[in-house]
């Protein structure tokens, strides 16, 4: 691991010799030609962002459940095995006991100190920041969180990697080693500059790495590369299947539906695509559409990225038993360690909304057994120990969560568990998890990421609560779903505004989607207009659903429950 650097100068000196210093202006060029200092060998070399991450599967998107981002090329699965009698609502049976992982950071990770450091220096450049200074500000937050190992470019992709002697076929970012494929596709790329696949692919890679590290600098490349692939191929549906893949991961859902769209009139039976485009709708709110596309998806292409989808789309529609088994039916059809661990901790935090702790840790565990260091399983045990009460596990589970993946779900999860624990010195600890929040936002919005949902959620609890409302209102603009809805309830509450609050928190729960901290929010609003008898009903329902649903919010809808008999 190479030795931290805070020096500011050299991370600007750093970062503007390999990304070229882009700024909110040109954080979204058009996805044409690629233009500007970045040559077609640049992009390929992969110089325009900082460095490249380690594989691994988490999630950028905070909002709703992440799902996976690559075609697998596996052979299809018979569509209608999760149709009919499935295999019924029974505990999990892994056959593994929970699975241990490494607690503690990266070698030469910083301490706390060095981090609200970083942090300050990135909030230090004002609100009018420009290209230079945002760069400054990803190697910031990357060494921060990583010890400089990932800002700094000294990553540990392999020394030699072979050159592809043909396009280099996507399924090959659906196991193994992203890191190497990703030296794989730059390397084919730079002897074969016409392989319009090649370039597809090489986009699609970095929506992945992106999305895996929770390192939104790489959207840039990856629509300069997808941008390439079209200008050498229109008629490209593997391209426009990843401008929707790109878009999703920018939360421009509105455009993912446009480019999915596009994809499936040249090739109807895309994965990448139908999936995308399930994904839109879900995220636009448009629920019985979003049924009908996963029923057609799996129709087309069954398979784990159909089956996670048409499984989440019946959660948001109360229907867990349909969507626990769909699960089931995808792990069990699972050929790789990548898909096992995928759908096992989708199976964990199915559970874990459920209140079934216990399940949530067996499943947790068998994703771990196939892939030890797949975060989104590391993020959801620790939240499942939290439940149980093994706080110091949790804590330091999401430490090492939030040293590689500094996302504002687990940070916020982290900064709460401090505040829970209440030990000498937490109070700051938790200030500095959400102030790196703010640092990841600014970060994400520079690089063309609607984060206004995320600045909602977190900057209603612990941030600046009409920064909150702004952002909350804006993605209710957007788009209507149960997850936004939820946060402009909350964020007209925190503001005071409860009677405006409380159409928006009764429509987060009006899909029949069973989740206690939307229950918790209603309730206390309810509260707050007079509705004591539903206010009472919603926490009780909350806390019944799910009694570890959150580390502050759980202990407040108690007290206020007591308060309200």
């Amino acid at each position: 691991m190479a030795p931290r650097r805070n020096d500011i100068a050299d991370a600007t000196e750093a970062v503007t010799a390999g990304s070229g210093g882009r700024g909110p202006s040109d954080a979204r060029p058009d996805a044409g030609e690629p233009s500007g200092p970045h040559t077609d060998e640049a992009v390929a070399a992969g110089t325009a962002a900082p460095g490249t991450a380690e594989p691994d599967a988490s999630a950028a998107d905070t909002s709703e459940r992440n799902t996976p981002a690559t075609d697998t090329g596996k052979p299809n699965t018979p569509a209608t095995d999760h149709r009919g009698a499935g295999t019924g609502d029974d505990a999990p049976s892994s056959g593994t006991g929970e699975v241990a992982a490494g607690a503690d950071g990266p070698p030469g990770a910083p301490g706390p100190d060095d981090r609200v450091v970083a942090v300050r220096r990135v909030r230090g450049a004002g609100r009018h920041w420009r290209g230079a200074q945002l760069a400054v500000c990803g190697v910031l937050l990357a060494v921060a969180m990583t010890g400089g190992a990932i800002a700094l470019g000294t990553d540990r992709a392999p020394a030699s990697v072979p050159v592809a002697a043909r396009a280099v076929d996507p399924g090959v970012l659906g196991g193994g080693n992203l890191d190497a494929s990703i030296a794989a596709l730059q390397a084919h790329l730079r002897s074969q500059p016409r392989d319009a696949g090649g370039w597809a692919t090489l986009g699609l890679a970095y929506v992945e790495q992106a999305r895996t590290k929770g390192d939104p600098a790489r959207y840039p490349q990856a629509e300069k590369a997808l941008g390439r692939s079209l200008s050498l191929a229109p008629d490209n549906d593997q391209a426009l299947a990843g401008r929707a893949a790109l878009a999703a991961a920018r939360h421009d859902f509105a455009h993912a539906l446009v480019h999915a769209d596009q994809a499936l009139r040249l090739n109807p039976y895309s994965e990448r695509a139908l999936s995308s485009r399930v994904d839109a709708l879900v995220e636009l709110g448009r629920y019985a559409e979003a049924a009908e596309a996963a029923t057609t998806a799996d129709e087309r292409r069954p398979g784990v990225p159909v089956f996670t989808r048409y499984a989440y789309v019946h959660e948001l529609r109360g229907d867990v038993r349909t969507a626990r088994r769909v699960l089931k039916q995808a792990l069990s059809v699972a050929s790789s360690p990548g898909d096992t661990a995928y759908v096992a901790a989708q199976l964990g935090q199915l559970a874990w909304n459920q209140g079934d702790h216990s399940a949530a840790l067996t499943y947790y565990a068998r994703a771990l057994a196939a892939d030890d260091t797949y975060l989104p399983a590391l993020e959801g045990r620790a939240r499942a120990q939290a439940a149980t009460g093994d706080r110091a596990a949790a804590i330091k589970g999401l430490e090492t969560v939030v040293a590689q993946n500094p996302l504002p779900g687990p940070l916020v999860e982290l900064g709460e568990l401090y505040e829970a624990r209440g030990s000498a010195g937490d109070r700051a600890r938790a200030r500095r998890q959400y102030a790196l929040v703010d640092a990841w936002i600014a970060l994400a919005r520079a690089n063309g990421v609607d984060a206004d949902l995320d600045t909602a959620l977190a900057a209603a609890d612990h941030g600046d609560r009409r920064a909150a409302l702004r952002a909350a209102r804006a993605e209710w603009a957007r788009r209507h779903t149960v997850h936004t809805a939820d946060a402009l309830a909350w964020a007209l509450h925190v503001n005071g505004l409860d009677e405006e609050a409380l159409p928006y928190a009764r429509r987060a729960g009006a899909t029949g989607y069973r989740n206690a901290a939307f229950l918790y929010h209603r309730g206390m609003i309810e509260l707050a207009t007079g509705h004591r008898t539903d206010g009472r009903a919603s926490l009780s329902s909350a806390l019944r659903l799910n009694p570890g649903f959150s580390p502050l919010g759980a202990e407040r809808a108690r007290k206020a429950l007591e308060a309200a008999r």
